[in-house]
C-alpha cells in the first residue's frame, strides 16, 4: 500500500482516551493501545493513529503532521488553528458532553462583570481564549498560565480564574461563582485543509469515519421497538408511534396480524410501551442500536 493511502489521525490522550476508543468501537473501528503507548493499533490498516493531548491536536492538523483529528472547539480557538471542522461530535453515554470556559471569582469578590477585571490578575490554562475575551471587551488585565489546581488560586494568588466546567459543581465546591461564559465548546472532528481539498482519497476516508461516528452517536439515544399488532388495533398503534419517518409494517404468517417496528428516542420508551400495550400491541421488544444513519 502506498503511503498516500494512509490517513494520519490524532486522538486525545488522557481522560478522553477511553471514551474516544469506545466511540470508535461503536463506529466499527477497533483501537487497542498499551497504557504507555502513544501509537495504538487499529483494525483498519488505512488509519495510522497517534495519541496526543487534545490541546495540541488542532495545531498538528493545521501543520499537516496529522490529516485529521478529534479535539474540542476550545482548543481550536485557543490555538487559532485554520482547520476544516468536518462534524460536531456530542459524546453522550460514552463520556464527553458540551463544556464551558467561564470567568469565576470568589463568592465575596467585588468583581461583577468583565469590566471589573481592569488591572487584575487572572489564572487560566486557556491563555489565548482569555486574551481574546479581554481584547473583545476592551479590558487590560494580566493573564497567567495555570498548570492546574486553578480553583484554589483565588483570592490569595489571583483575582479571578477562567476555567473549564460542565456543571459548575467544582467551582461551587471551592466557593466560587460564575461571572460570565466565554465559550461553549463541543467536540469536533477536524481535517487538514490540504488533505480535505487536494487529496480525494483522504477526504473520502475522513467522510467515511465521520459518517460512522455520527451514526454511532445518533444510536446512543435511540432504540428499536418491535411488536405484533392485530389488524383492528393497527391504526391506533401506528398513530401512537413516533418514528424517523414512518413505522415499518409487515404482514405476519397468521392472518389478521402485523409486525410493526420503528426507531424512537430511548427517553420516550417508558411512557410509550404502556400506551402501545393498551392500544393492542403484543410481544413488544426493545433493542439497542449500534448505528443510526439519518
Amino acid at each position: 500500500m502506498s503511503s498516500k493511502n494512509i490517513l494520519r489521525l490524532g486522538l486525545p490522550k488522557g481522560s478522553l482516551q477511553e471514551a474516544t476508543f469506545g466511540l470508535f468501537k461503536k463506529a466499527g473501528f477497533t483501537i487497542e493501545s498499551g497504557s504507555r503507548s502513544y501509537v495504538p493499533s487499529c483494525d483498519d490498516s488505512d488509519i495510522d493513529i497517534r495519541l496526543i493531548r487534545a490541546q495540541e491536536i488542532s495545531h498538528y492538523v493545521e501543520l499537516g503532521s496529522l490529516d485529521a483529528g478529534i479535539t474540542g472547539l476550545d482548543w481550536i480557538t485557543e490555538n487559532q488553528s485554520d482547520v476544516v471542522e468536518v462534524s460536531d461530535l456530542i459524546y453522550g453515554k460514552v463520556g464527553m458532553r458540551p463544556v464551558r470556559w467561564v470567568l469565576a471569582v470568589p463568592n465575596d469578590s467585588p468583581i461583577q462583570s468583565v469590566k471589573d477585571l481592569e488591572g487584575k490578575r487572572i489564572a487560566t490554562e486557556a491563555v489565548g481564549i482569555a486574551s481574546q475575551y479581554l481584547e473583545k471587551n476592551g479590558v487590560k488585565a494580566e493573564v497567567e498560565f495555570s498548570w492546574g489546581a486553578t480553583e484554589v488560586k483565588t483570592p490569595e494568588l489571583v483575582d479571578a480564574i477562567i476555567e473549564l466546567t460542565e456543571t459548575g459543581s467544582s467551582l461551587r465546591a471551592n466557593d466560587l461563582r460564575i461571572v460570565d461564559t466565554l465559550l461553549e465548546s463541543t467536540t469536533k472532528f477536524i481535517a487538514n485543509r490540504s488533505a480535505w481539498t487536494e487529496d480525494p482519497w483522504k477526504k473520502s476516508k475522513i467522510e467515511q469515519i465521520s459518517l460512522l461516528i455520527e451514526a454511532a452517536l445518533s444510536a446512543e439515544s435511540q432504540v428499536l421497538l418491535k411488536m405484533n399488532v392485530p389488524k383492528d388495533a393497527l391504526d391506533a398503534v401506528t398513530r401512537a408511534l413516533p418514528a424517523l419517518h414512518a413505522p415499518t409494517v409487515n404482514s405476519l404468517s397468521e392472518d389478521g396480524w402485523f409486525g410493526v417496528e420503528t426507531v424512537i428516542k430511548e427517553d420516550d420508551v417508558r411512557d410509550l410501551i404502556p400506551l402501545l400495550k393498551k392500544s393492542g400491541a403484543e410481544g413488544i421488544i426493545e433493542l439497542g442500536l449500534n448505528k443510526v444513519v439519518s
